[in-house]
């Protein structure tokens, strides 16, 4: 039902769409998403309170390269609905950050940031949160060496001495 009524509204801007064992899934157009991010929080047909989860999904060898997947729960209308984003790698690996619908994004899209190296355009102050600074790569990517060994650094206290935020 819910898939219905996005696709009347968004057209082509929903990709694809499945429903099995009462999961919807909405695969929808990078450019659209802040556009339909707005409506599936702010629509009372769908009334997406909550965003419970952002993360990705590295599919090395398929064009584009991610997955950026968002789990959205209806509390008043008691209704989830995962939504994906295909992006590619390199400087296409990006989306318009969901910060401004759901505050929850703030530190999700920071750890997709981290652990997968997406960019969300928007985002009020994407840096690492997992990591420390100086680390390199991204550890969930698939291609990520996992026998690199990563430089060991001094610890620092960040009260006395706060990390700058990454540029």
């Amino acid at each position: 039902m819910v898939i219905e009524r996005l696709k009347e509204k968004f057209g082509a801007g929903i990709l694809q769409s499945s429903s099995s064992l009462g999961e919807d899934t909405i695969v929808i157009d990078r450019a659209q998403a802040p556009e339909i991010f707005r409506t599936l929080h702010e629509d009372g047909d769908f009334a997406f309170e909550f965003l419970i989860d952002v993360t990705a999904v590295d599919w090395p060898e398929r064009t584009p390269r991610f997955d950026i997947v968002y789990q959205l729960k209806s509390l008043s209308r008691n209704l989830r609905l995962r939504v994906k984003i295909r992006v590619g790698a390199g400087d296409d690996a990006w989306v318009s950050s969901a910060h401004p619908f759901w505050k929850s994004a703030d530190w999700l899209e920071r750890e997709c940031f981290d652990m997968f190296g997406i960019q969300f355009r928007g985002h009020p102050d994407l840096r690492r949160i997992l990591l420390y600074d100086t680390f390199v790569g991204h550890p969930l990517r698939k291609d990520y060496p996992y026998q690199k060994r990563q430089p060991i650094v001094p610890e620092i206290d960040p009260i006395t001495k706060p990390l700058r935020p990454t540029k």
